[in-house]
């Protein structure tokens, strides 16, 4: 699995984007990261809208800038 970057943020933000599409970007994020943590901003019970945070620090190899 290639290791997610910087540059790879863009590809979270388009659009459209079907959920297991967004779950995969998300997930190599997640697996890259050494930090992570997640905050539910909104929640809509009678809607089902959401809104989340997700927070975290990516990995760093060797001589990598983030």
């Amino acid at each position: 699995m290639p290791k997610f970057q910087v540059r790879d943020f863009r590809s979270l933000e388009e659009a459209p984007s079907s959920p297991g599409t967004l779950r995969t970007k998300v997930d190599d994020l997640l697996i890259h990261s050494t930090l992570a943590r997640v905050k539910v901003e909104n929640l809509n019970r009678e809607t089902g809208e959401y809104r989340v945070v997700l927070q975290g620090t990516l990995e760093k190899q060797r001589g990598e800038s983030v």
